[in-house]
């Protein structure tokens, strides 16, 4: 059995305001910023399965943290990376099952401040440039700006299959048998993106955990990226809407009147 970080922490239930946007999916993951709100997100189309991608706005120097809510009734895993790097180990992280999760209770929810430095201490998330981001420090830039969620049910012992009869010239006999389940974990690539936007390495902060027993499925469930942007990217991509939207009875200093197009 694994031993993995359980935080004391995780949230029973959903104690802060519910995020404004929705997936269909087992897990809600939204980034809250230490004002107290939400960072505004800009889902987009996936074309592979049970993974959802979204854009979110950053604001330079905001502290955050990563919100993930069990929707379910069972426990589960997840893995988290921030510019690629997971958040427990500092790791490289590839979404697998290996490395360490944080463990979700069912219903319950966590939020996840920074960088585990300890067993009681992180040190905090902030939006940066890309230069001064934890990841950057390291030399790697092949997932910067993206925080990455790989989902994990718990692997259950199996059901036994219905006795099986049969007749042989001694009297009859049941047999039970139990037949093991063999899968294959996949290599997901995590998307290369533009390094312009990044997570630094923050002041510490007290934050106890514990380890429990965990064993997850080899294959996750379910994967979220949020791939965030300075404000200024997202409006020259088109992602929102950045132009201005005055009142025409109320255009202050325009001064006097111009003459007329072509005079």
């Amino acid at each position: 059995m694994k031993k993995l970080i359980f935080p004391f922490w995780i949230l029973i239930g959903v104690l802060l305001a519910w995020p404004a946007f929705g997936y269909n999916g087992l897990v809600e993951v939204s980034i809250r910023s230490d004002r107290g709100f939400y960072l505004p997100t800009f889902p987009v189309s996936s074309e592979q399965a049970h993974t959802y991608r979204t854009y979110v706005e950053a604001v330079r120097g905001e502290r955050y943290s990563v919100r993930v809510v069990n929707r379910s009734p069972y426990r589960l895993g997840v893995v988290i990376a921030v510019d690629g790097r997971n958040i427990i180990s500092g790791k490289k992280s590839f979404l697998q099952p290996q490395e360490r999760m944080y463990i979700l209770d069912p219903h319950g929810a966590g939020l996840y401040e920074g960088w585990r430095t300890g067993r009681d201490r992180v040190n905090r998330f902030y939006f940066t440039e890309a230069g001064d981001s934890y990841a950057g420090a390291w030399g790697d830039h092949s997932a910067m700006g993206v925080i990455a969620v790989a989902v994990f049910p718990e692997r259950r012992p199996p059901e036994p299959p219905p006795a099986t009869i049969y007749e042989p010239e001694e009297p009859y006999r049941h047999q039970d048998r139990k037949e093991g389940l063999k899968k294959s974990a996949p290599q997901p690539m995590m998307p290369r993106a533009e390094a312009q936007p990044g997570t630094g390495f923050g002041e510490g902060r007290y934050s106890p955990s514990r380890r429990v027993d965990f064993e997850p499925e080899p294959v996750p469930v379910e994967r979220h990226f949020l791939k965030y942007e300075w404000r200024e990217t997202l409006c020259r991509r088109g992602i929102i809407d950045c132009r201005p939207s005055g009142n025409r009875f109320w255009d202050e200093g325009r001064g006097y009147a111009p003459y007329p197009p072509g005079r």
